[in-house]
């Protein structure tokens, strides 16, 4: 039983609990900790719990540790080659924003230049034609007939 859990003792502790359920039978608890200080993912400390006789468990624990350890230790390697793959690819996303970045950078400073060498031109916009108003009158003085005074004397103005 103990040279099955010795591949799932590097590096964490491993409590044991032994409980009887009733005249004939055991349980036994396997619950391993967290390594000291480190952040793991919560499923490599689920526990194994096996009930069965005395004499079930002095025939089989010691093979249900061993399929345990290894179920263990393959989702170990598996999160830490997943951990792996998905740092490299935020690695390269990262790579590309920041050429893309630069690119974009690059074009921004080529821009003024170009524009510096052409010059301005401002466009201008259209005057709107002129429309007769109704309280303007167009026509001559002399035609519509109003009085015009050119002087500060006279008795009457517009």
């Amino acid at each position: 039983m103990f040279v099955e859990l010795m591949p799932l003792l590097a590096g964490r502790t491993v409590m044991i609990t032994v409980a009887r359920e009733d005249d004939k039978t055991l349980r036994v608890n396997v619950i391993p900790t967290t390594k000291s200080g480190a952040t793991e993912n919560p499923a490599l400390t689920t526990p194994l719990s096996y009930k069965g006789t005395p004499e079930e468990l002095d025939a089989d624990l010691g093979k249900q540790l061993a399929s345990y350890v290894e179920c263990h230790r393959a989702l170990g390697s598996t999160l830490a080659s997943a951990k792996a793959e998905m740092d490299a690819a935020a690695k390269t996303a990262q790579e590309e924003a920041r050429k893309k970045a630069e690119e974009r950078r690059k074009k921004v400073a080529e821009k003024p230049a170009d524009n510096l060498a052409a010059p301005a031109t401002v466009p201008t916009a259209p005057r709107p034609p002129e429309t007769a108003s109704l309280f303007v009158d167009t026509r001559p003085a002399a035609e519509s007939g109003a009085k015009v005074t050119t002087t500060g004397e006279g008795g009457g103005g517009v």
